[in-house]
């Protein structure tokens, strides 16, 4: 038996060895607090001897039912590599499951949702249960370089404020071709009226030289991982870019795993040893805050007819400050993170909630919600297998 802390939203099984079906998994919370929405994340090469079992599933140990889960071939050679499930686990306690062997490879859903949208230009567009995002390819880049209307050029995140549990990227996208501006207007399900334009968006990011910030242009291609009823993922590479003289090469993988606010956001960046994450402080009419020993940065703004609170979690030794960045240059004014890169690789949490939505209605609920968040990721599940 042998027994390893792991991270919030990937928790990870490694070095295990193998496991058949009955196997046991054993999950402990640590905290004073009742946990959800944590996605344990199983390797099956490493736990599984197997080779002629293709479907995986996870049950209750005490009464053998079903937990909804969620199997990846991630490099794409037609074999389950990843099992995902989400354990509820009451404070200061544990919970066992098991693993056993599927007929079938069937889901519940697809509410953790991304695809390539080539019928609006060629955004990326991403959702789960709580919120949407979406950021900008390079058709829409070269619309705005030719002096083409409708273009977009950023590497900003946009975020779609929907307030609904449903799906609604392919709805709101289906209904903009017939009507232009629909998704610009609530029609009861929320609507896109957070502007980008060159600003970090919602988790964005830039590179600062003496005192100046530099950042890519919008991204060159795009990688599907999975979609599911827990986690979608994604891979979206850009062209190298120049921060002052320093050559910088960026890829993002980007998921966002079932009811959560922030999508996690991996950098791999060459170039630099450091990179800033930011969000947007649109007409600095907000409130800023941020808290470097747990490790998360807040703005609360008035917006629209509502509130929005935007926020960025990361690892407290990834950070080295955060800096209000504060500018006449139009959309330029950020709240960042400064980051520490570790081997060319940094990972952190971007992410907002509308108070239109009813989850968060002030701002202390907000960041409240990135406390609790980043006290989840400080002090993992620790996850053990008998």
């Amino acid at each position: 038996m042998k027994i390893k802390v792991f991270s919030l939203v990937l928790v990870a099984i490694t070095a295990l060895s193998c496991a058949e079906e009955g196997k046991t998994i054993i999950v402990k919370n640590e905290l004073n607090l009742d946990r959800a929405f944590e996605t344990v994340e199983i390797n099956l090469d490493e736990i599984t001897s197997d080779e002629t079992q293709k479907n995986w599933g996870i049950r209750n140990a005490s009464d053998k039912s079903e937990v909804t889960s969620q199997l990846i071939d991630t490099n794409k050679d037609g074999a389950w590599d990843i099992l995902l499930f989400q354990p509820k686990i009451k404070a200061s306690s544990e919970a066992k499951f098991e693993l056993f062997p599927k007929k079938n490879n069937t889901t519940d859903s697809t509410i953790c949702y991304s695809r390539f949208v080539p019928e609006r230009t060629d955004d990326y567009a991403w959702e789960n249960n709580k919120v949407a995002f979406r950021t900008y390819g390079p058709v829409a880049q070269q619309m705005i370089e030719d002096s083409i209307p409708g273009g977009t050029l950023s590497s900003g995140i946009d975020a779609w404020l929907k307030r609904v549990e449903y799906p609604i990227i392919n709805k709101w996208y289906a209904a903009n071709d017939k009507d232009p501006g629909y998704y610009h207007k609530d029609h009861g399900e929320g609507l896109d009226n957070f502007h980008v334009g060159s600003s970090r968006g919602i988790g964005g990011i830039a590179k600062k030289v003496d005192s100046i910030y530099y950042f890519s242009k919008n991204f060159i291609s795009w990688k599907t991982i999975t979609n599911g009823p827990i986690r979608t993922s994604f891979e979206l590479t850009y062209k190298d870019w120049d921060a002052n003289g320093k050559s910088i090469t960026e890829k993002k993988h980007i998921s966002l795993d079932y009811g959560q606010n922030l999508s996690k956001i991996t950098l791999h960046i060459k170039g630099v040893q450091t990179i800033s994450a930011g969000i947007t402080l649109h007409q600095q009419k907000g409130i800023t805050n941020t808290n470097l020993q747990e490790g998360w940065m807040s703005y609360w703004e008035p917006h629209g007819d509502s509130e929005l609170g935007m926020g960025i979690v990361a690892s407290p030794e990834n950070i080295e400050n955060f800096d209000k960045y504060i500018t006449n240059k139009v959309d330029e004014s950020n709240l960042f993170a400064k980051l520490k890169l570790n081997n060319e690789k940094v990972s952190y949490y971007a992410g907002f909630g509308w108070k239109k939505a009813g989850e968060f209605t002030t701002q202390n609920e907000w960041e409240s919600y990135l406390s609790d968040f980043a006290t989840k990721l400080n002090s993992p599940l620790k996850v053990t297998i008998e």
